[in-house]
């Protein structure tokens, strides 16, 4: 059976704090790894047609479909219209909270009829170990198991005692297919579930518990966001993702659920993003801090004091979720990507960069988290002080940069001010707490970087502050600089260079990382507006004194969302979005930038 592959946009996300599955608009799962976010994957149709999926819909057509999330939850519900009658599929994972890492993750897919008479067709085809590994499909009256070398995924059906099994249970090529018939008011489906023996059926009330104490989770979370602005329901679904992007068990977050979505369509510029960034995880907590939510950055503190450091005392740019470092980068050969975008890749070799500014996100994170009371610890502040002592001797060389081009080291003027962020805050620290460590090394080393920005990485030529110290290109990871505290948001200097930007890297309010062509980056073809940096150009204006024009370039970002509020990495010259999907980077942008508007506007 083909499975076509819809636009990446066209997902929702639902997760239990361990893993993710995308369910498409069309009511297919055609993403889920198990049982982790960085596992092999189970439905990977998005990337293959062949790759595997589960999937539920009309059987007759024309019909057509909605989704959206139930209200302030991770549970998506995807509604089909049809000649005869009204039907839902809702989705959800109920959270693995804690230190449990043992199987039993369980997707949940409830059919109902709503109104009149739908009949469902249901395909569940799971292709282990990214289609490499076969497996066995046994069938029984109360479900189906599929069994793999190394893993194991079960149906249990959802129906009442009497009922007819739900699939007919006709198996092709180790898919199970089926149909069923439902009437105004009946509900019926399936729950599948990592390592979970014997299939069983299911009651529909046990499914309506595990419904309600899912809504019951997510709410009560949510609760302890401090943010009413105006924009509180993006908000709200950008600190959803976030949270659904985190894997409970250790803290870390990962960068997105997904791998090889393309930044270009066709091009080659496919990575693996299911791994924690201590960059791209610093930025979320920070942004989950700043709407009021704090276990997630004691959790995330502890996971990075917990990191190994490399044997030369320094942090490496990402982990796996658990912490460990092994991320050997291969291509699946035998995978056609995603809308004919290869190579497909696991793993992810940009793990051995040197990137320097990963010190000031995390050392950042770590201020602001002690300002709201989440206090750093005699054995984290021990670790901090090694991290510092390290920079402290190894800042002033060149690095790989933030956007891990694959073009070679350079002395990248977003590490060095991200280098003095670092010094800033541990001095900050240090001296608010009285903490021991290297006061008069780390002021120094601060304001060594200070003088070098200004001398080497302003350019008088440009009138700007530039991407690499001796070139005259931008990039839009400098527009953070008076948000971190450099430099004024008024002074001169920073208002010539976010006109630059402007004049260079933003188009119709959209905004490049940089210029491929001015900065080669060691890759072929181009890619879309970075969606980072478009709420990164927001707070910059918002900050600089031009609130109604950040607020204008934020009105039009919101229109790029998809249906449920998510983003993915970019967007593309006809608004499609493109890259690793949903993207922490860009909801974290997202929350930063309505903060900023709200204070701004007043």
């Amino acid at each position: 059976m083909n499975h076509h592959q819809p636009p990446i946009a066209d997902h929702g996300l639902i997760g239990d704090l361990q893993t993710a599955a995308l369910v498409s608009t069309g009511g297919a799962i055609d993403w889920f790894c198990c049982p982790r976010f960085d596992s092999p994957s189970v439905f990977g149709a998005l990337l293959d047609p062949r790759g595997g999926h589960c999937r539920i819909r009309p059987v007759r057509e024309p019909y057509t479909s909605r989704q959206f999330y139930f209200p302030g939850t991770a549970v998506l519900i995807t509604r089909f219209m049809t000649r005869l009658g009204t039907g839902e599929v809702i989705d959800f994972m109920r959270p693995v909270t804690g230190g449990r890492t043992d199987g039993g993750h369980r997707l949940i897919r409830l059919v109902r009829c709503v109104r009149g008479t739908v009949e469902f067709a249901m395909e569940v085809v799971p292709r282990f170990d990214y289609a490499r590994s076969p497996h066995t499909t046994t069938v029984t009256e109360d479900g189906v198991l599929f069994d793999s070398e190394d893993s194991a995924l079960t149906l249990h059906a959802v129906r009442e005692p009497g009922d007819p099994p739900p699939l007919h249970a006709h198996v092709i090529e180790g898919g199970v297919y089926g149909s069923v018939l439902l009437k105004t008011g009946q509900a019926r489906g399936f729950a599948l579930e990592s390592d979970g023996g014997e299939p069983r059926a299911i009651r529909v009330a046990e499914i309506e518990q595990a419904f309600d104490d899912t809504v019951r989770f997510w709410r009560d979370w949510l609760n302890h966001s401090t943010y009413r602005g105006r924009w509180r329901e993006m908000v709200d679904r950008s600190a959803i993702t976030l949270k659904l992007l985190t894997y409970a068990p250790t803290g870390a977050m990962v960068a997105a659920p997904t791998t090889s979505l393309p930044e270009q369509i066709g091009g080659e510029r496919n990575w693996d993003y299911r791994y924690a960034w201590v960059r791209d995880a610093s930025l979320s907590v920070s942004s989950l801090l700043a709407l009021g939510f704090t276990d997630e950055a004691v959790a995330f503190a502890r996971w990075l004091r917990e990191r190994h450091l490399c044997g030369d005392g320094r942090l490496k740019i990402m982990y796996r979720v658990d912490g460990s470092s092994d991320l050997l980068e291969e291509s699946l050969a035998h995978w056609s990507g995603y809308r004919g975008s290869v190579p497909v890749r696991i793993g992810n070799s940009a793990s051995d960069q040197l990137q320097l500014d990963v010190y000031g996100e995390l050392l950042d994170t770590v201020y602001q988290a002690d300002k709201r009371g989440a206090e750093v610890g005699h054995e984290g502040w021990k670790a901090l002080t090694d991290l510092l002592d390290w920079l402290a001797a190894n800042w002033d060389q060149p690095d790989d940069g933030i956007w891990e081009t694959r073009e070679g080291k350079a002395d990248f003027t977003y590490g060095r001010l991200m280098s003095w962020v670092a010094f800033d805050r541990g001095v900050r620290l240090a001296t608010a707490h009285g903490l021991p460590c290297a006061l008069d090394s780390w002021r120094d080393e601060r304001d060594r970087v200070y003088d070098q920005i200004w001398e080497y990485g302003w350019s008088s030529l440009k009138q700007a502050f530039v991407q690499r110290y001796g070139s005259v290109s931008l990039d839009a990871s400098l527009l953070r600089m008076a948000d971190v505290g450099f430099i004024t948001p008024h002074d001169p200097s920073w208002l010539a260079t976010l006109a630059g930007i402007e004049n260079e890297l933003v188009t119709d309010s959209l905004v490049y990382r940089y210029d491929p062509s001015a900065s080669p980056d060691g890759l072929r073809g181009d890619e879309g507006t970075f969606s980072l940096c478009t709420f990164g150009y927001v707070t910059a204006l918002a900050r600089a004194g031009y609130p109604e024009k950040a607020r204008l370039v934020f009105e039009k970002m919101l229109t790029y969302a998809n249906h449920v509020g998510l983003y993915a990495e970019e967007i593309g010259p006809n608004g499609e979005q493109l890259g690793n999907f949903p993207q922490a980077f860009t909801h974290l942008g997202l929350i930063d930038a309505a903060l900023t508007l709200d204070r701004a506007i007043g």
